[in-house]
Formats: C-alpha cells, structure tokens, sequence
C-alpha cells in the first residue's frame, strides 16, 4: 500500500508535535522512509543516502548533516550551534572521530540543552557572537575558532585558523575571489582576548602559525611538517608563470630554488585531475622546476621523510 504523503508545510525535518496537530497519523510517523534521532522529531531519509563505497570521512559528513538536520525543528529558543559542528558549518578542516555528539550553546543565564547525542555548553555572551549561516543560528567564524582550543591539538588548530582566513581564489588570478574570507586574523584575535578560553596556550600559539593560501587540513599540516623539520617556511599557493603564461599553481612552493611541493589527495585520483597533472609538471620541468609530490602517508606517518624529500630537492637547486 503507497504511503500517504506528508502535508506541504513538513519540511526535510519537522517536530512530532507539529505533524500530529497537521493530521498525520503515529503510523506514518514510524515509515521506514523517515528516521527517529533525537526524541520528539523526524528526519526524511531520502536526503542523506550514501553509497557503501563512499570514504570514511564522506560518509561522516553526511551522517553530521543528518544529525543537524534531524535536530534544527528541536533546537531550543536562544540555542545556537558552536564548537566542531559550528566549525563543520563554517566548512572548516576537523580530524575524523570529532563529531560524535552536535555542539549546542547557549548564552548565560539560560540552561544548556540536555538530551542524548547533544554537548550542551553555557557561555557568557561576551565570549559568543552568534549569526545565522545558511538560516542556522552559530556561533562566528573567529568564536567558532576559539571554542575549538580545548578540542584540538597545535596543527589542527592552524589548519581550521587557515581556512577561515584563506581567500579562495582562482589560480593564476584570472578571475576574483570566489567570496572574501570567513574571517579575518583579527577576528580570531579578537575572539580569543573576549575572555578565558580554553586551551588558550595552544590558540595563541596556532594564531601566530596562521597563514592565508592552504587549501586543507593536509596542505596546513604539511606546511607545518616542514617548517617544524627545519626547512624554510615555503609560499602558499604559488603561481608560476612561463613565457607563455600561466602554467600552474603549486600548494607550497620555494620560488627562489624553483621546487614545489604538492599534496596528492583523493581529488587527484580522477582521470582528468590525472592529464591535467601530467601537463603541468611536464611545464614546470621544462622552466625548472623541480617537484615533490606528497600524500597523507608522509605528512601524517612518515614527515620526517617528508622532510628529507623536500631538503633533498632543495640542495639540488642551489
């Protein structure tokens, strides 16, 4: 038998109460295309499907977004989403394994919501600048930062702080940025003076590491990696240009020994990425340049090979 459809006004989420008082009976309440996660609301489920073969870290996303859609009917009055799920909506880096409950905030004195699968947390309103991203109410881009000191280790730091300041432009500067910055270096200052943060050590520390240019965590940690190994702190996102032009931009570059450094995640695992590949570096050998190309083996388990390969091939560039 088909199921009935929902009213109109039942979005991708809706509070059990609001359904029953539109009409629609317990019965369909319990179908197998909507998912009970949070007591007293549903969720559709055709929305969030993801493939078995999907990565780890897609299939993540995924169930977080399902999690906050599950939740925003039942969001309390006041309540605003912080700390690794704000960092999420903000499009921010995290490591796997960070967001096992929704970060939930509250400004003082009101009392922090308190129900399975949610970390509710007080603050004082000083300390939170709340705006709406998306029509979802959380924390700002630098509050968002500042709340992750107690959560974070030194490097992962760095790299939500270089994402929120990272200007996404085009390479070879042939179009303008897609949007300004989430944030800008004093708008993380800013944040982390309003009061007693936690990990504050550790913030300031990753404030003063902050650079605009890496395009992921892995590009931040990499950049790190190296200057932590002794090496020279490189030039983010480096355009070269060549006689005829623009050949192409390398995520961390040495301009004045002409080595570049690339991170290979799972994007360059297409064919096209592939060809495209294979031009640029055949470009940028005939200027020069030498390349070392990296994966999250070296930066995460072998960075001290990851050093030797960039000191390496700059000796050979003296």
């Amino acid at each position: 038998m088909p199921r009935h459809a929902l009213p109109q006004e039942m979005g991708l989420s809706f509070r059990v109460g609001e359904a029953r008082r539109a009409g629609v009976r317990r019965a369909r309440l319990d179908a197998p295309d909507l998912e009970r996660i949070f007591h007293g609301g549903r969720v559709r489920r055709e929305r969030f499907g993801v493939a078995d073969d999907e990565p780890p870290w897609v299939r993540e996303r995924h169930d977080l977004e399902r999690r906050i859609a599950a939740y925003l009917p039942l969001l309390p009055a006041g309540a605003f989403f912080t700390g690794p799920t704000a960092a999420h909506l903000w499009e921010a880096p995290l490591p796997m394994g960070i967001h096992d409950r929704l970060h939930v905030a509250v400004h003082h004195p009101r009392t922090a919501p308190l129900r399975a699968g949610i970390r509710g947390v007080q603050v004082l309103p000083r300390m939170a600048r709340v705006v709406t991203r998306h029509g979802i109410p959380v924390t700002d881009p630098g509050t968002t930062w500042a709340s992750l000191g107690g959560t974070l280790g030194l490097y992962d730091l760095v790299a939500v702080a270089d994402a929120l300041i990272r200007v996404p432009r085009h390479p070879g500067g042939f179009r303008p940025p897609e949007r300004a910055p989430f944030a800008s270096r004093e708008d993380l200052a800013f944040a982390l003076a309003a009061g007693r943060r936690r990990g504050a050590p550790l913030l300031r520390a990753a404030l003063e590491r902050a650079r605009t240019g890496a395009s992921s965590r892995q590009e931040s940690r990499l950049r790190l990696v190296l200057v932590d190994g002794g090496l020279p702190e490189p030039v983010l996102d480096h355009d070269v240009f060549g006689p005829l032009g623009f050949v192409g931009c390398l995520d961390a570059a040495y301009p004045d020994r002409r080595v570049g450094i690339e991170y290979e995640g799972d994007g360059h695992l297409t064919r096209a990425q592939l060809e495209r590949d294979i031009d640029k570096y055949e470009a940028l050998a005939a200027l020069g340049w030498r390349i070392v190309r990296l994966t999250s083996h070296h930066i995460d388990r072998a960075p001290g090979e990851a050093v030797r390969r960039v000191r390496a091939a700059l000796s050979q560039h003296r």
